[in-house]
């Protein structure tokens, strides 16, 4: 079935998944989607037998019509081969009476490495190599920024510049952008928040003016956020490689629903499960885990979405986010592609701070949603207690699902908690949780610290990181980042 896609906000202007992928966001700041999702469904009797590199062509086939079955296949190879430390790439392991999903194992020990492991070559397959030239530019609250670097380094043609809120990320989140190596890469701290950069982002590829300027050099703008269709698609697929796990395991059988617990801020993750659900996946109930910045916790309980709060540093910084940039799709699928109201919702988010969606469509999204938020005192209990109990070392935003997970009943279904990053990659943080003194010892220190009282090797390119090179110290203010962009596409593309 072929696909085509548009914005949320309008349906008139259609376009292929490559031209989307390339574009990144649409041109009057809405997400692309398609009104095909769900017409063609998974086959589940063939799940159990297949393998990730299957289930990511099966899925991607279906989402990405317009990239042939070669094309596709080449670009799953590519992207899941020994860059990831296990051939499962996503392994289901216990965890207790329920199930982790482990997405950490990656090159940059973050669950964002699925998915930008991926965009590049989806990318590079899409763009005409004697057309444009890419400039990736994108905002991260901890991770993507890292996986973005990771995935586009020496990549042909493009070239990527990640914003990041200074000293609100984790020093080794820090570190592992700042010391990124490549060509073709960019690196800027933000004075401000991760909502400040984030919105920034969007401006960047709403100033007509700016792309005007690339466009005599041959450079057209794009986004490695999960704003970018093909950062979401490929997070479809290890909902339904666990799912096919559990099959195998004997722990559910076929046609069983399975609930997933997921810790997130700017709601992408768990948006890639509803995609999952709608291609026919049995997914029970989507838990949303939220930090101490309960903004969706909030919307799903009352149907008021509303980013006028105080911001909350906390211990699961990826997850510090008051507007949630994917919400917008899901906006337009519990509309039913009423494109008017969704404009008419994030009209009111960006010049009154808030919308109400109402009664009838909050429980309409209840239906599949449940929430819950995690304080870092709440946070830290339950990594101690996930260690002494199970023999697990999660992070700071695994804990955070774990906590609210814990809150629910069962109902006699297999639950799945998502773990989105390995533990040393806040060392200090769960080095604290366990009991152990942190005082006046770098994150390297912790790590250290964290070996010896657990016996859990920290993974190399994080141990790594305490003799690599700083490459990039730059900073600016919000209103410096389209000149910290031209000035990285001069640069990189010369």
């Amino acid at each position: 079935m072929e696909m085509f896609y548009h914005s949320t906000r309008d349906v008139n202007n259609f376009v292929t998944s490559k031209q989307a992928i390339l574009t990144g966001i649409a041109p009057d700041g809405g997400l692309y989607v398609s009104d095909e999702l769900g017409k063609e469904q998974l086959d589940l009797a063939a799940l159990p037998a297949q393998t990730y590199h299957e289930h990511a062509r099966a899925v991607l086939g279906m989402l990405l019509s317009d990239y042939t079955s070669e094309e596709i296949a080449s670009c799953v190879a590519g992207a899941y081969a020994d860059n990831f430390d296990t051939p499962d790439v996503t392994p289901v392991t216990p965890l207790g009476s329920d199930w982790l999903l482990e997405l950490y194992h990656g090159p940059t020990c973050a669950f964002k490495d699925v998915a930008l492991q991926m965009l590049p070559r989806l990318m590079s397959v899409a763009r005409d190599p004697e057309g444009d030239r890419i400039m990736i530019v994108t905002a991260t609250s901890g991770d993507t920024g890292k996986a973005a670097l990771a995935g586009f380094a020496g990549v042909d043609g493009c070239g990527v510049t990640v914003f990041y809120p200074e000293g609100k990320v984790s020093d080794i989140q820090h570190l592992q952008m700042a010391t990124q190596e490549g060509r073709n890469v960019a690196v800027c701290g933000v004075k401000g928040t991760f909502d400040d950069c984030q919105t920034e982002v969007k401006n960047i590829f709403a100033d007509k003016g700016l792309a005007a300027r690339l466009a005599e050099h041959n450079v057209a703008l794009s986004s490695a956020n999960s704003i970018n269709v093909g950062r979401l698609v490929p997070q479809v697929v290890y909902y339904v490689d666990a799912y096919a796990q559990l099959v195998r395991r004997g722990a559910i059988k076929l046609g069983d629903p399975v609930d997933f617990c997921v810790p997130t801020g700017n709601f992408g993750d768990v948006l890639a499960g509803y995609y999952a659900k709608l291609l026919g996946l049995p997914v029970g109930k989507l838990i949303v885990a939220s930090n101490s910045n309960k903004v969706l916790t909030d919307f799903l309980e009352t149907g008021i979405y509303d980013r006028r709060r105080p911001f909350m540093k906390t211990i699961s910084p990826s997850m510090d986010i008051l507007v949630s940039s994917n919400l917008e799709r899901m906006l337009y699928y519990l509309t039913e592609g009423d494109t008017q109201q969704v404009s008419a919702w994030m009209s009111d988010l960006n010049q009154k701070g808030f919308y109400n969606i109402g009664e009838d469509y909050l429980a309409k999204l209840r239906q599949t949603f449940e929430c819950g938020y995690a304080t870092d005192k709440e946070t830290k209990a339950t990594i101690r207690t996930t260690w002494e109990q199970e023999g697990k070392l999660i992070d700071t935003h695994t804990a955070v699902a774990k906590t609210v997970l814990d809150r629910f009943d069962s109902q006699g279904r297999a639950r799945v908690c998502l773990s989105t990053a390995n533990a040393y990659k806040f060392s200090s943080d769960v080095l604290d949780a366990l009991g152990e003194r942190t005082g006046n010892m770098d994150d390297f220190a912790c790590m250290d610290e964290l070996q010896d009282v657990t016996g859990v090797p920290a993974p190399p390119q994080l141990s790594g990181l305490r003799s690599a090179a700083i490459l990039h110290d730059s900073t600016c203010q919000r209103s410096s980042m389209t000149y910290f962009v031209e000035k990285s596409a001069k640069r990189i593309f010369r």
